[in-house]
């Protein structure tokens, strides 16, 4: 009997021993099944900086994921058209997008906070604002109703003011200009006479060489040499006033996500503040390499706004700011903390990275 019984035991043991590995190996098989999103951005595919970061963001999830996540990029136009990544995502035909929030301006107005205003935040006040700040907080709140959840997908820094066939002296040269323009900036032109037009960035050459627009802002000189916009604008302004930077972001379909497991999950975040940060780096390197290019080969004349140009345009945007605050509670909140958020970190500066940035 005695043998019995430790012949039943050592028999249940092994029983369970292999049972829990096979519910083991069903679990392992369950993760390793092979998850598959599309991922629709606003640019051409594989467009210098801003088409390539999805790319590679895709590239880093499958990865760090050993190909549990698959991602599929597709450019502007191929799935959905540019200015639709935002609905897309929203209604689930993808489960990611990668875009700038100010195109989605008309729907929700205080989206363009969290990509660039005019006189807004540089790209390191942005990305501190966000993940720091309370700035990322507020805007999954804001796109909350849409079934999405933001992130921060990169950074341009500091564009240029935009390519322009006429000199700029003074506001009034702005008046019947046709000029593609994104965000606020757009609004503030209209109020010095502009016709801020909307276009992606794949039309803009043609529409500028056959005088579908008077002018145009696009990004910096990386992404302006690679349209080749220099041979279709004579002059070249800064700064960029309209956008001091430009946070890209990407966009998560709440649902695909939150069926993710967690570990996946863990690995498109990390993937996301590792793109981030990767284009900012190369933007700030390309950049300079690019606007060399175009002065010593290509001539083109660098122009500065008039400061008394740059000082109206800012009175113009602080105008709006206000009148969008008191319209929309909403608006009001957001920029409540993106001002004071800049107003403190702008007194920091001046005792630190900024105190001698005019020394040489």
């Amino acid at each position: 009997m005695i043998k019995l019984s430790r012949s039943v035991v050592v028999g249940m043991l092994l029983f369970g021993l292999v049972a829990c590995g096979e519910q083991g190996g069903e679990a392992q098989g369950r993760q390793a099944k092979t998850i598959e999103w599309k991922l629709v951005t606003s640019w051409p595919k594989g467009f210098p900086g801003l088409g390539l970061a999805a790319e590679r963001f895709a590239e880093k999830v499958n990865n760090l994921s050993h190909g549990r996540l698959i991602i599929r990029v597709y450019g502007a136009g191929e799935l959905v058209p540019s200015f639709e990544v935002f609905n897309a995502v929203s209604k689930g035909t993808a489960q990611m997008g990668h875009s700038a929030a100010y195109y989605w301006q008309e729907k929700i107005p205080a989206a363009s906070f969290f990509a660039a205003i005019p006189f807004g935040m540089t790209a390191q006040e942005m990305s501190a604002w966000l993940h720091y700040g309370g700035g990322l907080d507020l805007w999954q709140e804001l796109y909350e109703p849409y079934g999405i959840i933001p992130m921060a997908g990169g950074n341009t820094g500091a564009q240029m003011g935009g390519w322009f066939n006429k000199e700029i002296n003074s506001v009034d040269d702005f008046q019947g200009l046709k000029i593609r323009m994104s965000g606020y900036a757009a609004n503030v032109l209209k109020r010095v006479g502009g016709i801020p037009v909307s276009l992606p960035g794949g039309e803009l050459f043609t529409a500028l060489e056959t005088g579908a627009i008077d002018a145009t802002e696009w990004v910096g000189p990386y992404n302006d040499l690679a349209f080749g916009l220099h041979n279709a604008a004579k002059y070249y302004y800064y700064p960029g006033w309209n956008e001091p930077s430009a946070s890209m972001e990407f966009l998560l379909n709440k649902a695909a996500y939150q069926g993710l497991p967690d570990d996946l999950q863990q690995i498109v975040i990390t993937a996301g503040r590792a793109v981030n940060q990767d284009m900012l780096d190369e933007y700030t390197v390309k950049n300079v390499q690019a606007l060399n290019v175009m002065l010593r080969e290509h001539e083109v004349q660098l122009k500065a706004f008039p400061p008394d140009v740059l000082a109206d345009l800012k009175v113009l945007t602080q105008q709006i700011m206000d009148e969008r605050s008191k319209a929309d509670p909403t608006f009001e909140r957001i920029y409540a903390s993106y001002k004071l958020f800049q107003f403190e970190i702008r007194q920091y500066g001046k005792v630190s990275e900024n105190a001698d940035v005019n020394t040489d």
